[in-house]
C-alpha cells in the first residue's frame, strides 16, 4: 500500500527497497508478526552494519545498511496491510533511526582520520537533510489524502489509536521531541510557509528524496565498499548546501 494516491506518486530515491519490503509485508500479513517486531529486526540489522563498520567488514556493513532500509519500509507496509497504524510504531521507528544514525557516525569517527566535531557536524547534516525531506513529504501526504500517521507539526502528543497505550504514546512522543525537536524547528524556520504552498512538482520531490535515509545509507554503503570511507562525512557536510537550494527552488516556484 502506498503512502500517496497514484496520481501524486514520484520516484523516491530513498525508497529503492519498497518492492522487497512489500513482499516481506505480504508474507507476514497473515502471521502473528507485528510491525514493531519488524522494527526490532531493522534495529538488529543497523547494529550489525555498525559492527561491520567498526571492524572493517565493509561489504557486510553495506549489506546490512541496505537491509536495514528495506526492513524500515517493511514495518510501515505491514502496519498498512494489517490496518494497524500506530503512533507507537511511528515514534519508535523514528527514535531507532536517529540513534542508529548517531552510532553510524560515531563508528565513522572511530575508523576515519577525522575529528569528533566534524563527525558530529556530519551527523547533524544528515539529520537536517532528512528532516527537510520528511517535512515536504508529510506536507504532500496530508494535502492529497495520503498516509497521515505522521503529522506536519509534532507539537503535542497525539491521541492513542485503537490498541495503543496512551502512556506509551506520550513517553515515545516526549523522546521523539527531545531527539528531533531542534531539527524540526530549524527546518520550519527556514521554510515556514511550505504547508501553505502549492504541491511540489514530482521532479523536485524526487530531487529532495536524495535526502531520504534510505538513500543516505546507500551512499554510505557504496563509499565503504569502494574504500572511500574518509569521504563519507565530507560528502554529507558539502551536500547540506542543497538544503538551501531546494528551499529556494520551492519558494521560487510558489512566488
Amino acid at each position: 500500500m502506498s503512502k500517496l494516491p497514484e496520481e501524486y506518486k514520484f520516484i523516491d530515491l530513498s525508497d529503492y527497497g519498497r518492492p522487497i519490503a512489500r513482499y516481506i509485508a505480504l508474507y507476514l500479513k497473515d502471521t502473528n508478526c507485528t510491525p514493531i517486531q519488524v522494527t526490532w529486526l531493522f534495529i538488529a540489522s543497523g547494529l550489525l552494519a555498525i559492527g561491520g563498520i567498526f571492524y572493517g567488514y565493509f561489504y557486510l556493513a553495506a549489506f546490512f545498511l541496505v537491509l536495514k532500509s528495506i526492513l524500515d519500509a517493511a514495518d510501515g507496509e505491514l502496519a498498512r496491510l494489517k490496518n494497524t497504524p500506530s503512533h507507537t510504531g511511528r515514534y519508535f521507528d523514528s527514535i531507532a533511526d536517529i540513534l542508529l544514525n548517531a552510532l553510524i557516525f560515531f563508528a565513522l569517527y572511530v575508523i576515519c582520520d577525522i575529528s569528533f566535531v566534524w563527525a558530529l557536524l556530519g551527523f547533524l547534516s544528515v539529520q537536517l537533510q532528512g528532516t527537510l525531506y520528511n517535512y515536504y513529504y508529510v506536507i504532500l501526504r496530508n494535502k492529497v489524502n495520503g498516509d497521515t500517521t505522521s503529522r506536519i507539526f509534532e507539537t503535542e502528543s497525539p491521541k492513542a489509536l485503537a490498541g495503543e497505550d496512551q502512556r506509551k504514546v506520550n513517553l515515545l512522543f516526549r523522546i521523539y521531541r527531545l531527539l528531533y525537536g531542534a531539527f524540526d524547528s530549524i527546518i520550519y524556520r527556514l521554510d515556514n510557509n511550505a504547508p501553505q504552498g502549492k504541491n511540489l512538482p514530482k521532479w523536485l520531490m524526487t530531487s529532495v528524496s536524495s535526502f531520504g535515509l534510505g538513500f543516505q545509507l546507500l551512499i554510505i554503503g557504496i563509499l565503504l565498499v569502494v574504500n572511500l570511507k574518509e569521504l563519507i562525512i565530507p560528502f554529507f557536510l558539502a551536500y547540506s548546501v542543497m538544503i538551501f537550494i531546494f528551499i529556494g527552488i520551492r519558494k521560487l516556484l510558489n512566488s
